[in-house]
């Protein structure tokens, strides 16, 4: 089924409805199914969602059922990128920032300790992440903060990302203690299909082994979900039906509306966070563009127009909106980049395999409506794997934050305070973890010298 996607003239973009500067496309009416990413998206997305529910349930006690309409709320918002905002980017989380807002919750130094004041934390931190990407896209200085900032200050915030990450998985008893031989496999799985090098190059000579490759957590995850019940760690008690989220018990137990707004040291405790954040979303979109101009000289068929600041401006809304209903810093970013390398691979074979871009995005995002979550059986059949998916989550992203953190310095000096920086973020509060970093930088890098650069290697 493809919608009026077909009455797209050669050389134009896709049809939708314009409001400012973004653009509308109603799910059948101006974009079709494409049912290799709908299928894959139910599972794969909704799944990944899921690995959410423990660490709401954990930091701020919620019940499975109010997660679960925290996770849907966030989906649809996420969803509403290419959707409601026309962006041509298979959105995520800013997945490296997450381990860090867990590592800064999870320390003795974390100031706030009742639910109600972590929420509104929560609050805090994305009303100033939104703040700050309206300013910085509004006035055009992201890029120019990016350029000023330090090889060594960049690599610290990805390396302690990933140091944060790998920390929770292997360290936390909450994690792999509880499912130790299926969260190993599935993790080992994962690492295998998307690092290995040898399997990169088997890749190109075993179709189906690319396509399992592909696939991006989901072979880890079924891997895991069937080793668990042999060895005992995961007992599936399936449920029929339908699930009803509740939606208006939870926006009364979040919403500043309700519990109140963030005190003002909410906000400055959340600015480093913020700040970080930034340095990582700009990343992705860097990475989002790099991989469409790689591919639009394939599909001269569809104009694909890339906007950097409507990109700022829809990123700055979604997270807004997720501060007032549902929030949890940083589940509002602009990729995910596997999702959308997939999805731009097959697009750029041409229109006979997927007619629209935004056609494969809309559809791996099943048009807005996470509708896994609502199916009772999918949802209590994967209930007993969340640990595993947020594993798998934070040992991928420890382990590409890793190297591509120690890619980013020049000399052996800057690695040695990209380190020295990604540990403090890891281990104190992200104020001391960037004056740690900033400190380091300025004694032991100190102004980058072209001429000298190459000296320390």
């Amino acid at each position: 089924m493809r919608g009026l996607s077909q009455a797209r003239i050669d050389g134009e973009e896709q049809p939708g409805w314009k409001w400012g500067p973004f653009t509308l496309r109603v799910p059948f009416l101006h974009t079709g199914i494409e049912w290799p990413e709908l299928l894959q998206g139910m599972i794969v997305a909704g799944a990944t969602g899921l690995a959410l529910v423990p660490l709401l349930m954990i930091h701020f006690e919620f019940t499975f059922e109010q997660s679960l309409a925290i996770v849907f709320i966030q989906s649809m918002l996420i969803s509403s990128a290419p959707i409601i905002f026309g962006e041509p980017y298979a959105p995520g989380w800013i997945t490296p920032a997450l381990p860090l807002v867990l590592a800064y919750m999870g320390n003795s130094e974390f100031p706030y300790t009742t639910p109600e004041e972590k929420i509104q934390f929560m609050t805090a931190t994305s009303l100033t992440f939104a703040l700050l990407v309206l300013v910085l896209g509004l006035t055009g200085l992201g890029g120019k903060f990016l350029e000023w900032l330090p090889d060594s200050l960049k690599g610290g915030i990805i390396m302690g990302a990933a140091i944060a990450a790998l920390y929770k998985v292997f360290l936390d008893p909450a994690h792999v203690e509880a499912q130790p031989v299926s969260t190993i496999t599935a993790v080992a799985l994962c690492l295998i299909l998307t690092f290995s090098l040898p399997v990169q190059k088997l890749k190109a000579k075993w179709k189906l082994l690319a396509v399992l490759a592909g696939l991006g957590l989901l072979p880890g995850f079924l891997a895991g979900a069937l080793v668990g019940p042999l060895v005992g760690e995961v007992q599936y008690d399936i449920e029929w039906g339908l699930a009803i989220p509740p939606f208006v018990e939870v926006i009364e137990k979040v919403s500043p509306f309700s519990i109140g707004w963030p005190e003002w040291s909410m906000f400055v405790n959340g600015f480093p966070l913020a700040l970080m954040g930034y340095v990582i979303l700009f990343g992705d979109l860097v990475t989002g563009m790099e991989v469409l101009k790689g591919a639009v000289a394939k599909r001269p068929d569809e104009k694909i127009v890339i906007d950097v600041n409507r990109s700022h401006h829809s990123i700055a809304i979604r997270n807004a909106l997720m501060a007032l209903f549902a929030p949890f810093f940083p589940t509002q970013g602009c990729l995910w980049t596997g999702v959308h390398v997939i999805i731009v691979q097959r697009w750029q074979e041409g229109r006979n395999k997927m007619d629209s871009l935004y056609s494969g995005i809309a559809s791996y995002y099943v048009f807005g409506v996470p509708l896994l979550y609502l199916v009772l059986p999918l949802v209590t059949g994967l209930k007993p794997l969340m640990g595993i998916a947020l594993s798998l989550t934070l040992v991928l992203t420890g382990f590409a934050c890793s190297y591509v953190a120690m890619g980013i310095p020049k000399t052996q000096i800057e690695r040695g305070v990209v380190i020295l920086t990604g540990v403090a973020l890891a281990v104190f509060s992200p104020w001391i973890g960037m004056t740690v970093g900033v400190i380091a930088t300025i004694l032991l890098v100190g102004p980058t010298n072209p001429d000298t650069e190459g000296q320390a290697n």
